[in-house]
């Protein structure tokens, strides 16, 4: 089944950098996402701001990379903080992982987004709302219901960008991420859908859509993380063998759900061969995957992907404990 809901395109953090300038912070979500907030507070992107400092490996990376200041270090700031505009211009962590790293900054669209066309939410006729939408879509926000922009934000960071920091810094490639156990865990990112009430787990349908998307965008991205890798070390040699997993386990994906865009996938990542300097062919490869990727977000609503059920963690493998 098709999913109604219109949904608008927008860059993840891999195809533009954030502007720190743009960001709001937290407490600004907080004024109407107060449960959000609160379940976020307990999370393990919030505890980042103060525990990532001090701990030992985060400190003897930063060391050998010539870093003084966790805090301080770009290659730090962009995936481990929320970072906004402090004085001279310079860029101040002001919050861990938070709103903003998985919605992008928020200061051209928190007004719009919140304001139900300045009506109470009830008063909001539909066509207002979507005009509501496509407004802040435009002005940055990825909203849940783009899951491929979503799920890019993920793993942009879950899988390391710099192949420097991994073979002289000694920082992992990425963790072992998965969209579905990861980000049904704690914050469970379903507001969008169950009206903000609490913090529920995601349906059924959803949690398939997530894990078919969340997989192919784990072997776009690791696939183009082999194609930019220059010397092989353990930033390639890692990156070919998560490219390598996720290969496997789409296929097994193409198996059970016949539809053109797995296809697609499938064949995008069975005709490249996951080697060094061989950016050019893996990188046309990421595209096709990820072109796949994207209409599977905006074009289905999981109710047919019922064959993938088996493959989907279940919710023993959740990460982190989700509160209330």
């Amino acid at each position: 089944m098709l999913v109604l809901a219109i949904s608008f395109a927008t860059p993840s953090r891999a195809e533009t950098e954030q502007d720190h300038t743009e960001i709001v912070g937290p407490n600004a979500c907080g004024e109407c996402h107060k449960k959000t907030v609160a379940v976020w507070q307990k999370s393990h992107h919030f505890s980042t701001f103060k525990e990532l400092p001090r701990r030992k490996e985060a400190i003897e990376i930063a060391k050998k990379m010539g870093l003084k200041r966790i805090k301080a270090g770009s290659l730090c700031l962009d995936c481990h903080f929320t970072t906004a505009e402090a004085s001279g211009g310079k860029r101040k962590a002001i919050a861990g992982v938070s709103c903003e790293s998985c919605h992008g900054p928020a200061k051209g669209y928190v007004k719009r987004h919140g304001e139900f066309s300045g009506k109470k939410k009830e008063s909001e006729t539909e066509a207002e709302a979507l005009q509501r939408w496509a407004d802040s879509d435009a002005a940055g926000m990825i909203r849940p219901g783009d899951m491929y922009a979503l799920a890019k934000n993920c793993y942009d960071c879950h899988t390391v960008p710099q192949e420097k920091l991994v073979n002289t810094g000694g920082h992992t490639a990425g963790s072992k991420f998965e969209l579905v156990s990861w980000s049904q865990g704690e914050v469970r990112h379903n507001v969008w859908y169950n009206g903000g009430k609490g913090n529920a787990e995601a349906s059924a349908e959803h949690k398939r859509v997530m894990f078919v998307v969340g997989l192919a965008v784990e072997l776009e991205t690791s696939i183009r993380a082999v194609g930019n890798a220059t010397v092989k070390a353990d930033y390639a040699v890692a990156m070919a063998k998560r490219a390598g997993r996720a290969k496997a386990r789409f296929r097994k994906i193409a198996d059970v759900l016949p539809i053109p865009e797995i296809g697609q996938i499938n064949l995008a990542a069975n005709s490249v061969k996951l080697k060094l300097n061989n950016k050019d062919k893996l990188s046309k490869a990421a595209a096709k995957i990820a072109a796949a990727a994207n209409a599977i977000s905006d074009n289905y609503d999981g109710s047919t992907f019922g064959a993938v059920d088996g493959m989907i963690p279940p919710a023993s493998k959740y990460k982190g404990m989700a509160d209330q």
